[in-house]
């Protein structure tokens, strides 16, 4: 696959480092991002978020300890998509990890059959 594929992880979640295994194993060549010091902006998660084809919820690490502390179940529901863009890209512990990110498609979060899918495995 000529495409370049994006990963973006937080090295310490332990789902991300499945992710990249998974990855490594089939020789799927990525650039490897961390999603904290180097946190999508507001326009990166706009864009991925139009090319995932899912709701903008699923951006969200709804199970993340900020998510809970922020009550975002409570506030997401009232705000619009940019507000819910220009929040995300505050801080990357908000992000669903992993994320991949191809050309055609956004997959946040690993399953394997959605990322052979997206990877067209």
């Amino acid at each position: 696959m000529a495409d370049t594929i994006l990963f973006l992880e937080y090295p310490k979640c332990s789902t991300c480092q499945t992710a990249k295994k998974w990855l490594d194993a089939r020789d799927v060549a990525y650039t490897d991002r961390h999603i904290v010091e180097d946190n999508p902006t507001a326009n990166e998660l706009r864009a991925w978020h139009h090319l995932s084809g899912l709701p903008l919820k699923r951006f969200f690490n709804t199970s993340g300890m900020l998510y809970r502390e922020m009550e975002l179940s409570k506030k997401l529901p009232a705000m619009t998509d940019d507000e819910q863009y220009a929040l995300l890209a505050t801080n990357g512990m908000l992000v669903k990890r992993p994320l991949l990110v191809t050309a055609s498609t956004v997959v946040p979060g690993f399953k394997e059959a959605a990322w052979e899918e997206a990877l067209g495995d």
